[in-house]
């Protein structure tokens, strides 16, 4: 029995050789006394020097070179003559290998073993990457030399035991270091020694080591690469002829990647992938949708002559050429593959969580939570963004994450070895931009750019892992970027040396070409037809970019049929009915107050749970939590899905939703809402990240119209992390790309005295992104319409992201409640609310118009001061602002004298900016002698909320008092007074 080339560097590492000798003592006197991994070693060693040649060395042995000379064949007596008689002289027994020499030749196969490790972990550190050879072949680490490990130059030829490591028994130190390198310190250098998971290890061990591991290709393939690299290199000397000196953030210098992404279309397909999801800043984009995507070359040169810069043409307004996305279809070897590129803004890596929500959406669909064998998402980078933008990190973190994690993602670095103007040193304190991807145990393939076999080795490589673990791995291919940032820039400014050497440095298809030739696979002719006739092809389908006619946007297909865009505006605004059945809700209500004997709950649970279950049986009294939990409830037994995601959204920040019951003895989980018939309910604790998981959540809303998405902030302050998600997809995505979206956001919002950081979701930032019926805010203050608000969500013919400012102190206050008649029959979602005790029309002189929580405070004020002329309205809908039935509530109001917009935000912050002039058209509309809305609020303020309870109810008491026409001055004086006198009453007590 032998070593079978299982890691014994692993346990070997660091031992001296009186170590050894203990060891070997103890293992001969007792094999099973040591460690398996030592005593398969020793039987492997003691096996290789018994056997004819043992017999005849020169006992005892006194050195490794006795040992050396007893093993070599050359050196061996002849055998015996035969007897007498014909028989053969009797052989003399063989004695037992002596244990010096074995301990001798152990500490050399340890010490070969501790060299084949550290080639494992350092062997990146010398490879060849760098096309430019800026940095030379790099210095072998002293780590990586033969002495470090205690082999002189006399000792390279001698053999060393490796019991199968490196697919040998036997090999010279020089054989194995020539193994080595060719293995790990040629094209591609691989990291893979930080994973921690022995057999992964091993798989790319099997791929990478050997004296037989050269990459190979067959000559069919070699065509297939060079001719992919020579029409993306063409593509872009076609464009820079055409478009002299506009921006197309062209790849050349980084052809590879083009057949290296083929690759992972092709094997993928064998391998089962039938989705590739692709997403990528602008570095060659254009060349990913013309030369991997397959978009017709006559539709990308018409958009690049700005054929569709008229937004009436394609519906929407349209964003630059190198910002689009696409999806078609590829199908090598009978293996059809679905595939789409993901728009993206230029904020870099934003488009990466919402490839990964996509492609987790998709999974869902079509139940490949399991393996993820059929979706892939596919992620490229550039190297400085991948080092220097923290949402790299936070979409490597979903890897691993129930929710969230994809099945494996594979990362592409176009290494340019710059960002813009900046040179890696000045970009990174890392070695390579591929780093951070360490901390999920990723592999990581560096490669050289000039190779585009090894780029599509080590795409192939990729694949084939990704499948086999579902795991993240990254390719980061060293290359160049022969142009400056865009062809329009002078990169010699601040590189003079790295662009003196690109200028004078082959493309990638002569160097690739010109390998051919030698290798007699290709010759120049073949090469030059090949270009001839490409170039052709983009010449004819210039032209015919020129006449092409778009059709109107496709956006509702798949999963999207049936869903439109809605014809009338205004006509959209309007409500559905959106109430349920008595008998639903009463199922819904028995499951939501069922605890299952099988789980032990919370006692202050079971109080919640009770309360419920009078809530139910009275009709009377429900809360926030339980409305929501109806809505959801409601659409699952109607066949949507509903997924919200967020920190603590099972429990809830404040401890008011408790959809997840966890049992108090053995900590196994409970979720009411799942045991739902028909639809699937996901709650979700996210990871403490903003903006990956509303990336995240929003890419999942774009591949499923179907399911109910939220995404929960913990408090709406928290947003704050998230707003290029907000500015660039959620609020813009439509007119941009001319993709819809559901996506839901709950942004906990209300002054308390909190502080700045817990009180206001900025709602103004939002406000000020409407335009156009991008997007719907709203900020309710009932259970019961915040119930049909999510219903109406699902059951409106159309799709928009929807802002929702949910409430905290009101999750709980005694008037923010609604009856069982409130969410049944024909009841839909009210655009505005009148409060409960509003005097008459007729009656009403003053209009305090506002929304969300304040709206009680100004009741509670207004019924204590015994008013009986103010009316107090509130707006549940802030955008698109119900405009039209405010100015048919306000015609009903002949002896109006004042309108008041009060608010609790600053004057700067909040709705007043955004709304007023909305108010002012509806009084101009209504014919009101009333002209224009007036002020009752905050002052403007640099920081939105104090964070003293003091000063807070100061500044509340006085907004509500202004609103209402109250002295201001004798209100705080009121406050100040009832502040003391309770302070008197304590030191009384």
């Amino acid at each position: 029995m032998g070593y079978e080339g299982q890691d014994f560097a692993d346990i070997a590492g660091g031992v001296s050789p009186a170590f050894i000798d203990a060891l070997y003592a103890r293992y001969k006197a007792s094999p099973d006394s040591v460690e398996p991994g030592w005593r398969a070693f020793f039987e492997g060693l003691e096996g290789a020097t018994s056997g004819p040649s043992w017999e005849n060395a020169r006992w005892p042995l006194t050195s490794t070179d006795d040992l050396t000379a007893a093993l070599d064949p050359t050196q061996m007596e002849p055998a015996p003559k035969p007897a007498k008689g014909g028989k053969p002289a009797p052989a003399a027994a063989a004695p037992a290998p002596d244990q010096d020499a074995v301990v001798k030749a152990a500490a050399d196969a340890i010490r070969a073993q501790m060299l084949i490790r550290t080639y494992r972990v350092r062997g990146h550190l010398a490879s060849n990457l760098d096309p430019l050879g800026l940095s030379g072949l790099r210095e072998l680490p002293a780590d990586l030399t033969t002495e470090y490990h205690g082999f002189s130059d006399a000792d390279l030829d001698r053999p060393v035991y490796l019991g199968g490591t490196l697919g040998l028994q036997w090999a010279t130190v020089r054989e194995i270091v020539d193994i080595l390198r060719a293995n790990y310190c040629g094209n591609v250098g691989l990291e893979y020694m930080h994973i921690a998971d022995v057999e992964e290890r091993r798989f790319l061990q099997d791929r990478m080591e050997g004296k037989d591991k050269a990459i190979e290709f067959t000559d069919a393939g070699k065509k297939a690469i060079l001719t992919k690299v020579i029409e993306a290199e063409q593509w872009e000397k076609f464009l820079g002829r055409k478009y002299v000196g506009t921006k197309r953030f062209g790849l050349d210098g980084g052809e590879s990647m083009i057949p290296a992404l083929e690759s992972v279309i092709k094997y993928g397909g064998q391998m089962g992938v039938n989705e590739i999801v692709i997403g990528m800043a602008h570095r060659g984009r254009l060349n990913v949708l013309a030369n991997v995507m397959a978009k017709p070359l006559r539709v990308i040169f018409h958009e690049f002559a700005g054929g569709s810069a008229n937004p009436d043409d394609i519906g929407g307004s349209g964003d630059v050429k190198y910002h689009l996305g696409t999806s078609t279809d590829r199908e090598f070897d009978g293996h059809k593959v679905h595939m789409s590129l993901v728009a993206n803004p230029s904020h870099l890596e934003a488009a990466d969580p919402v490839v990964l929500g996509k492609t987790r959406a998709i999974q869902t669909i079509a139940n490949d939570l399991t393996e993820h064998s059929h979706s892939l998402p596919v992620l490229i980078h550039g190297d400085a963004a991948f080092a220097g933008q923290g949402i790299v990190w936070e979409c490597l973190g979903f890897s691993g994450i129930r929710g969230y994690n994809t099945g494996g993602c594979i990362h592409f670095v176009i290494n340019n070895q710059i960002g813009f103007t900046t040179s890696p040193q000045f970009a990174r304190s890392s070695p390579y931009p591929s780093d951070v991807a360490k901390g999920v145990q990723a592999p990581i393939f560096h490669v050289n750019g000039d190779d585009p076999e090894a780029v599509t080795f080590a795409c192939k490589m990729a694949i084939e892992y990704r499948q086999k673990f579902h795991r993240d791995v990254v390719i980061d291919m060293w290359c160049y970027r022969r142009f400056g940032h865009n062809e329009g820039d002078e990169p010699s400014f601040t590189q003079p040396l790295m662009y003196k050497a690109i200028r004078s440095h082959a493309p990638v298809s002569e160097i690739y070409g010109q390998r051919l030739i030698a290798e007699k696979v290709v010759d120049q002719a073949w090469i030059d037809t090949t270009s001839q006739q490409f170039t052709t092809l983009l010449e004819g389908e210039f032209e015919a970019g020129a006449s092409y006619k778009p059709n109107k946007a496709d956006w509702f297909a798949g999963r999207w049929s049936g869903l439109s865009i809605p014809a009338d505006p205004e006509t959209a605004r309007r409500s559905v009915d959106t109430g349920i059945e008595p008998k639903l809700f009463d199922a819904i209500g028995r499951l939501l107050t069922t605890v299952p004997d099988s789980i032990s709950i919370h006692k202050t649970l079971a109080r919640v749970i009770d309360a419920k279950r009078e809530m139910f049986r009275t009709g009377e009294g429900f809360d926030w939590a339980t409305g929501e939990a109806l809505a959801y409830g409601s659409l699952l037994s109607e066949g949507y899905g509903v997924r919200l995601s967020g920190q603590d959204s099972g429990r809830g920040t404040f401890s008011q939703r408790h959809a997840v019951w966890v049992d108090q003895n053995d900590e196994h989980k409970y979720v009411p809402l799942a045991n739902v018939e028909h639809g699937n309910f996901e709650v979700l604790d996210s990871p403490l990240s903003e903006y990956g998981v509303l990336g995240f959540e929003y890419g999942y809303a774009l591949a499923d119209p179907k399911t109910l998405v939220l995404w929960e902030a913990q408090f709406g302050d928290f947003a704050n992390g998230a707003q290029i998600m907000i500015d660039q997809f959620i609020a813009a995505g439509e007119a941009k790309w001319l993709r819809a979206n559901g996506l839901v956001m709950l942004l906990p919002h209300g002054y308390e005295g909190q502080g700045p950081e817990h009180s206001s979701a900025r709602p103004e930032r939002f406000l000020q992104l409407c335009a156009g019926d991008n997007m719907q805010v709203a900020n309710c203050t009932t259970p019961a319409n915040y119930f049909h608000l999510l219903r109406r969500q699902m059951h409106r013919p159309f799709r928009k992201p929807l802002i929702i400012f949910t409430p905290k102190s009101l999750l709980r206050h005694k008037m923010a409640v609604s009856s069982a008649a409130d969410f049944q029959g024909d009841s839909h979602f009210r655009r505005l609310l009148s409060d409960p005790s509003a005097p008459a029309d007729a009656d009403t002189k003053r209009l305090v118009l506002c929304t969300g929580k304040v709206a009680y405070d100004l009741i509670e004020a207004r019924d204590a001061a015994g008013d009986k002329h103010t009316q107090i309205v509130r707006v549940e809908q802030l955008y698109p602002f119900p405009g039209e039935p405010l100015a048919v509530r306000l015609a009903r109001m002949p002896n109006l004298e004042e309108v008041i917009w009060a608010q609790e935000e600053p004057r700067n912050n909040g709705y007043w900016f955004f709304v007023e002039p909305f108010i002012e058209q509806a009084l101009i509309k209504a014919n009101c002698p009333v002209k224009r809305p007036r002020y009752a609020g905050r002052a403007a303020a640099a920081s939105p909320a104090t964070g003293l309870m003091k000063r807070h109810q100061a500044e509340q008491g006085a907004l509500v008092a202004d609103a209402l026409g109250h002295n201001v001055r004798e209100e705080i004086r009121r406050t100040r007074e009832s502040g003391t006198a309770k302070k008197a009453g304590k030191a009384g007590a």
